[in-house]
């Protein structure tokens, strides 16, 4: 067998994408998925988690802080870990906002235990902040500019895509700038989150490095980017304290570290998470839409029974055999006895 025209990149998303029960169909079901959701739970050390997570009716809102950024992180990193149990060995990992520090421990930039530390530390940081949130905004940088100059507390806190800018706030300036560009015809969507993410206004909570202080991050395993530096973090840069503990307060600059990665294509790029929002910003890409590079999900688009999960996972082990890869392991994966 030749080798595959595409080698493999993953990409794992942030806050906005979780969902309840959110790759819940994997497990009990997958034994990797299944060890590495656990043991990231039981660091986190907090059993309202569990329950936001797998139940239909959560009693703790999921997209709050103390919720979403602690499951986001979890479930990725037990994703992850399934997918390279398979034998796929990325060309690169990439994430966006708590998906970064989610491919950095896959890396092993982070042990899972100093991550999860790094995730307690930001979530109590940021629990009783005033309310914000995030705004996604069918407009370029350029566009939201004068309004953003109008309302000074509000930043651009993610660029998705040329025309998919996010805004972040405290929830009054927020809403008002939400209000003047409706009216003046833009499309405006919230994302799900009650913080003021990635935010200057952020900035005063995160002057000490906290557990950081204390950690010492590893040259990556695998090629690691940042959505934060918009570049391949290597030895030197992964030990930049100040990327990592500055990332609730930077902006994403997604579709630059996107569009610097694809230029070294083509690849085949797993969304690796709930919601498929970064393969539908992925699937906008010159790169991918010239037939370059291509896009796949590894979970449903929506919310659904467990077997949908399993059935979404299936699908892209097959289209991943179509592109030439060799996988470890049964088509299916084994249930736990």
């Amino acid at each position: 067998m030749s080798a595959p025209e595409r080698e493999q990149v993953l990409l794992f998303p942030g806050q906005g994408s979780q969902h309840t029960r959110m790759a819940a169909g994997l497990y009990d079901h997958d034994p990797v998925f299944t060890e590495h959701v656990d043991r990231a739970l039981a660091l986190f050390d907090d059993p309202r988690l569990r329950d936001a997570w797998l139940s239909d009716t959560p009693r703790v809102a999921l997209d709050h802080v103390t919720m979403a950024q602690p499951l986001l992180f979890s479930v990725g990193y037990a994703l992850g870990a399934m997918v390279l149990s398979w034998g796929v060995r990325p060309a690169a990992l990439l994430g966006h906002s708590v998906g970064e520090l989610v491919a950095a421990t896959l890396a092993g930039v982070f042990d899972v235990a100093d991550s999860v530390a790094l995730m307690r530390d930001r979530v109590d940081r940021l629990a009783d902040t005033p309310r914000g949130g995030m705004l996604t905004v069918s407009a370029t940088v350029d566009d939201v500019a004068p309004y953003l100059r109008r309302h000074p507390q509000v930043a651009v806190g993610a660029v998705n895509a040329p025309r998919q800018t996010v805004l972040a706030g405290f929830e009054g300036p927020l809403g008002a700038v939400a209000g003047d560009l409706r009216a003046d015809g833009f499309t405006v969507l919230p994302v799900a989150a009650l913080s003021a993410f990635h935010s200057p206004v952020l900035a005063p909570l995160f002057e000490d490095p906290g557990p950081l202080a204390g950690c010492v991050p590893q040259a990556p395993r695998i090629p690691l980017w940042s959505a934060f530096a918009v570049d391949r973090l290597d030895a030197r840069t992964v030990t930049d304290r100040a990327l990592w503990l500055t990332q609730p307060v930077a902006p994403v600059h997604f579709w630059s570290a996107l569009d610097k990665l694809l230029a070294g294509g083509p690849y085949l790029l797993t969304d690796v998470g709930p919601s498929q929002g970064l393969a539908m910003i992925a699937r906008r890409h010159a790169g991918v839409k010239r037939g370059g590079s291509a896009v796949a999900a590894l979970l449903p688009a929506r919310p659904g029974t467990a077997e949908a999960d399993r059935d979404a996972v299936r699908r892209w082990r097959d289209r991943v055999r179509e592109e030439g890869h060799r996988l470890r392991h049964d088509p299916d994966p084994v249930p736990l006895g």
